[in-house]
């Protein structure tokens, strides 16, 4: 499948193209261009997202903008044509652009041209593989943004580790499964005009589909409610006062479309809790030490430029247990019965975004040095907060860090980001009383938690890895003297 076609001479269509590898479909966030405005090549046309991440997508060729194939909050499927650009500006009169594709969309797309046999390279990764020559039936747009507040300050810059959704009507006796009424454009447009809503129409059609006629139908009985309404002789001595109005379910529930990233989050989530067995330790640690560190470091020349926090020491801290105990930086393989051994560690870093959780790994942490580490770290929560991490960002990780005592949570039973083997919950650094050289004294803690996959990860195994984080944190100069 190709991202463009040459429809003539003049004109060329961009399409969706697979902006992570398998993806099926992307919705349209906001076009950056209008018809009529002149593109060149590379510019970037529209914001997309997909169930990983917001992606922008430029166009690989120079021209004029002849049409927008859809609206913005539009779900295209991957291989739909979503622009059409003029190549060859000033050639004669061009033919007058469709208007852009509404939100609701005719029950069936139209045929599409015969494609390759196989997987071929798009903008990005690979196509998905064809199964028809005809297209199954477009997902219309959500009528509402995701309702997702944004997380604070993206976790409070990882701290070293951001308007509700308008109802949506539920699904009744015209909707389908997925929870739209079936009906043509025209249609739609007829029961706009009477007033019906088409999710409490009964359809008759084929396969579901709401016609002219059942429109009309649903219109009749409100029809012949208003005159007798209108005839009733109003009496001032009765007031309807016998029955308190019946609140709709609509003013006390919010509905909201799962797609996108939280679709994601859900089905990543559910197949890691019931796939890999969760065992969470967890162990309570004097800090002080480490914050005295990091006040240290950040009046360091060599961490000049960069954001010194407790998140930093932490990261470092677990890639040393994890070079101590490298058995635990491995993942199963189901399919082959396998356990993968990794030699390399892509650290991951939970973070709250207004689109949702997401956890961008930092690529071969193992050999970075703290500065380095430290300005990872940095560009990581930048792009997070920007809402730009890419898929790739996202791929390949091998442990994970996540950081709730941003939110003044003590600690958490943490679970395991899909294809990894551990992940470290960090809770909040409070002030407490703690027993230090035979004295009660105020001290700085927190409680760390590990969940690991007992498929690979056994009790010991996973409680050395957790003991010499904790060490670390306890005793800094470990950093040095064991790694």
């Amino acid at each position: 499948m190709t991202t463009m076609t040459e429809t003539s001479a003049r004109f060329r269509e961009f399409k969706m193209p697979d902006v992570g590898e398998g993806l099926t479909e992307a919705e349209i966030l906001k076009w950056f261009v209008q018809p009529g405005d002149t593109v060149t090549d590379g510019q970037v046309v529209c914001e997309v997202e997909t169930a990983k991440a917001a992606v922008e997508l430029p166009i690989p060729f120079d021209g004029v903008v002849h049409e927008l194939r859809f609206p913005e909050g539009t779900t295209v499927d991957v291989g739909q044509v979503i622009i059409a650009i003029d190549v060859a500006p000033g050639g004669g009169d061009a033919p007058a652009p469709a208007a852009a594709a509404p939100a609701q969309e005719p029950v069936e797309a139209p045929e599409t041209e015969a494609e390759p046999k196989g997987r071929t390279p798009v903008l990005v990764g690979y196509g998905v593989a064809e199964s028809s020559t005809k297209r199954r039936p477009r997902k219309g747009a959500a009528a509402a943004p995701e309702a997702a507040a944004v997380a604070a300050a993206v976790q409070a810059e990882l701290n070293g580790h951001g308007a509700p959704a308008p109802a949506a009507v539920p699904p009744q006796s015209g909707a389908p499964a997925g929870g739209r009424p079936l009906a043509k454009p025209p249609v739609r447009k007829l029961a706009k005009d009477l007033g019906i809503d088409l999710a409490t129409v009964v359809p008759t059609g084929k396969d579901g589909i709401i016609t002219r006629e059942d429109v009309h139908a649903a219109a009749a009985p409100a029809a012949a409610e208003a005159p007798a309404a209108v005839a009733s002789p109003v009496a001032p001595e009765a007031p309807a006062a016998a029955v308190p109005a019946a609140v709709s379910d609509s003013a006390r529930e919010t509905r909201i479309p799962v797609k996108g990233v939280r679709k994601a989050i859900a089905q990543a989530m559910v197949g890691s809790a019931f796939t890999a067995p969760h065992v969470t330790e967890f162990v309570t640690v004097d800090v002080t030490r480490t914050m005295k560190l990091v006040a240290e470091l950040k009046e360091d020349k060599d961490m000049a430029g960069v954001r010194v926090n407790p998140l930093l020491i932490i990261a470092k801290a677990l890639l040393v247990a994890i070079k101590r105990n490298p058995e635990v930086n491995a993942a199963w393989d189901e399919a082959n019965q396998e356990i993968v051994q990794k030699h390399y560690v892509n650290l991951g870093i939970a973070a709250a975004t207004p689109r949702g959780l997401i956890v961008p790994n930092i690529k071969d942490a193992h050999d970075k040095t703290l500065p380095q580490l430290a300005e990872a770290l940095g560009e990581l929560v930048a792009t997070a907060r920007d809402g730009k991490t890419s898929p790739a960002a996202m791929a390949g990780g091998t442990v994970t860090i996540t950081n709730v005592g941003v939110f003044g949570v003590d600690t958490g039973t943490p679970i395991l980001n899909p294809g990894e083997s551990a992940i470290l919950a960090v809770g909040a650094i409070k002030l407490q009383p703690w027993v230090h050289k035979g004295k009660v004294k105020p001290r700085q803690v927190t409680t760390l938690a590990l969940s690991f996959d007992h498929r690979l990860v056994d009790g010991e195994l996973g409680s050395k890895v957790l003991a010499d984080v904790a060490a670390i944190l306890e005793q800094p100069k470990r950093l040095i003297t064991w790694a």
